[in-house]
C-alpha cells in the first residue's frame, strides 16, 4: 500500500489532471491510506520527468477536490476521509450577530404580503395539471411561452421547447452541468467563481480549471490556450455582477470568449440569475453563441427568496440531455411555485418587485460607500454584494475572525478560489441580508478592521 507511486507511462495532457487522476482513483481504491504522506513536489517531479510546477498544480487539483491536504513544513498528506466543504455564509442566524454573510436581496413587510397573496390566488386558481400530472411537458407549455418572455427581457430570443423550468439557479446549474460534461471531464471557469461549483463538480466527477480573469472577467486568451493545451469540454461564467468580484463584462468581451468556444467547439454555460435586475443593456453571452450556451436566470434574488424556481435556456443540441438529467435528479420544477412565477410575470408582479429592488440596491450601495470611505472595493449599482480585498498585511482568516468577534459575519473569499493564479486575500460582504440600520454599523466595523492593525487581539483567559 505504501509503495504506490504513479505510472508515467499513463500520463496524458495536460499532465498535471492526469497525475492528479491517477492520484485520486489510487486514493479511491485504498492503494493511499489516510493520513499517508505524499512524496514531495520536487522528488516526483524527478521521478516522473515532470516539472515541479506540473506536480504542484496537481496536488493543488487534489487540495481543492478535498483528497489530500498540504500542511506548510510539514508536507502533503492523504485526506481520503474527504472533509465536506463549508459554505461561506452562516448556516443560520446566531444571537446578536449581524450577518453580512449571506447573499440575500433586500426583503422587506411588501414581499411577505406579496407571497402571501400569491398563495391566496393560487388557492382559487390552481390548475389540475399543477396538481395532478407527473408528467412535465403536461404540466407546463403555458409556463414555458411566458418564460420566453421573460427571457426576451434577459436579452435572449429562443423557443419555449428550448426551456425547463427548474427549482432555482443551483438545480439548474447541476443539469447543465450533467448535460455538457460527463465524468472524468474538465470544465472551465474564472479563478473566483460560484462556491457551490468546487463541491458540485466534485460530486458530479468533473474536474475545474479556474483561469485567469482581469477587470473585465475571463480573460480569453487564457480559455484558448487551457483548450489547446487539454481537452476542455465547457466553460461557466457568471458575466453579470452576481460573480464573487462584482465584475460586469463588458459586451467586447462576452463576444471574444463566445468566439473561442466556437472555434474549440465546447459549450458554454452562462448564469444570470440576476437577469434583467442589472440594467446595463447588454446581451448576455447566449446572444453571441446562441448554438452552444445553456442559460440559467432565476427569481430567488430579485423578487423574493422563497420563489424557488429558474428558467434554463438550451440550444436544440442539448435540450434532449437537459430534460433526461433533469428527469432523474429532479423529475421537475415544483408545479405550484411555478404557477405564481408564471402569474407574477403575466401580471407584471414580477418587474414590480425586480424595480423595487433595483431601487433598494441604490439605497445600500449608497450606505456602503459612506462606511467604507477610501477603501478599495469592487461592487455594481445593482448587485447584492461588495468585494473587498483585504489590505496588506491582513490574511482572511484573521479578518473574518476577527469581524465575528465584533459581532458581524462576512464571508471569506477563498470560498470562491478555483485557483491560486492572481489571487488576493479577500471578503464578499452582502448587502440585502440585513436592515439598513445593521448594515451601515456591520460595514462600519468592517472599515476599522480593514484601516487598522492587522494583527490579532490578544484574549484574556
Amino acid at each position: 500500500m505504501t509503495n504506490w507511486r504513479p505510472d508515467p507511462a499513463q500520463l496524458r495532457r495536460p499532465a498535471y489532471l492526469s497525475l492528479a487522476e491517477q492520484f485520486a482513483r489510487a486514493i479511491q481504491e485504498g492503494k493511499l491510506s489516510n493520513g499517508q504522506r505524499l512524496p514531495t513536489h520536487r522528488h516526483l517531479a524527478d521521478e516522473l520527468g515532470l516539472s515541479v510546477q506540473t506536480v504542484s498544480r496537481a496536488y493543488d487539483a487534489l487540495i481543492r477536490r478535498g483528497l489530500i491536504s498540504g500542511e506548510i513544513g510539514r508536507g502533503s498528506f492523504v485526506q481520503s476521509q474527504a472533509k465536506e466543504p463549508e459554505p461561506p455564509y452562516l448556516p443560520e442566524r446566531l444571537g446578536e450577530l449581524i450577518d453580512l454573510s449571506i447573499l440575500k436581496p433586500v426583503c422587506e413587510q411588501l414581499h411577505l404580503q406579496k407571497m402571501r397573496g400569491a398563495f391566496g390566488w393560487l388557492a382559487e386558481n390552481l390548475p389540475s395539471s399543477s396538481a395532478l400530472s407527473f408528467r412535465p411537458h403536461m404540466a407546463f407549455p403555458r409556463h414555458r411561452s411566458v418564460a420566453a418572455e421573460w427571457l426576451a427581457r434577459c436579452g435572449l430570443q429562443i423557443s419555449p421547447l428550448n426551456i425547463s423550468l427548474t427549482n432555482g439557479a443551483t438545480s439548474a446549474m447541476t443539469v447543465a452541468l450533467m448535460s455538457v460534461a460527463p465524468p472524468g471531464s474538465t470544465i472551465a471557469t474564472e479563478a473566483v467563481s460560484h462556491h457551490t461549483l468546487v463541491p458540485l463538480s466534485t460530486y458530479l466527477g468533473i474536474h475545474l480549471e479556474g483561469l485567469p480573469i482581469d477587470q473585465d472577467g475571463m480573460v480569453p486568451e487564457a480559455l484558448d490556450e487551457a483548450c489547446r493545451k487539454g481537452v476542455i469540454r465547457a466553460i461557466f461564467l457568471q458575466p453579470s455582477v452576481i460573480n464573487p468580484t462584482a465584475t460586469l463584462m463588458s459586451e467586447a468581451r462576452r463576444a471574444a470568449l463566445a468566439e473561442v468556444a466556437r472555434r474549440h467547439d465546447i459549450a458554454i454555460i452562462e448564469n444570470d440569475i440576476l437577469g434583467p435586475l442589472v440594467d446595463a443593456g447588454l446581451k448576455p453571452v447566449a446572444a453571441f453563441a446562441p448554438e452552444r450556451t445553456l442559460y440559467i436566470t432565476s427569481f430567488t434574488k430579485i423578487t423574493v427568496p422563497g420563489l424557488r424556481i429558474g428558467y434554463l435556456a438550451a440550444p436544440d443540441r442539448y435540450v434532449a440531455a437537459v430534460a433526461n438529467r433533469h428527469l432523474v435528479s429532479n423529475w421537475m420544477a415544483t408545479p405550484a411555485i411555478a404557477e405564481i412565477a408564471t402569474h407574477w410575470v403575466s401580471d407584471g408582479t414580477a418587474s414590480e418587485l425586480v424595480d423595487w429592488q433595483r431601487r433598494a440596491l441604490a439605497a445600500r450601495h449608497a450606505i456602503a460607500a459612506d462606511a467604507l470611505g477610501n477603501l478599495d472595493y469592487r461592487s455594481h449599482p445593482q448587485g447584492l454584494h461588495i468585494w473587498l480585498p483585504l489590505p496588506e498585511g491582513h490574511t482572511e482568516e484573521g479578518f473574518v475572525s476577527q469581524a465575528r468577534l465584533r459581532g458581524v459575519a462576512i464571508a471569506p473569499g477563498s470560498s470562491f478560489r478555483t485557483s491560486d493564479l492572481g489571487w488576493r486575500p479577500a471578503v464578499r460582504i452582502s448587502l440585502g441580508s440585513t436592515s439598513e440600520q445593521e448594515l451601515g454599523q456591520g460595514l462600519g466595523i468592517v472599515a476599522s478592521l480593514a484601516l487598522g492593525s492587522p494583527e490579532a487581539l490578544l484574549l484574556a483567559i
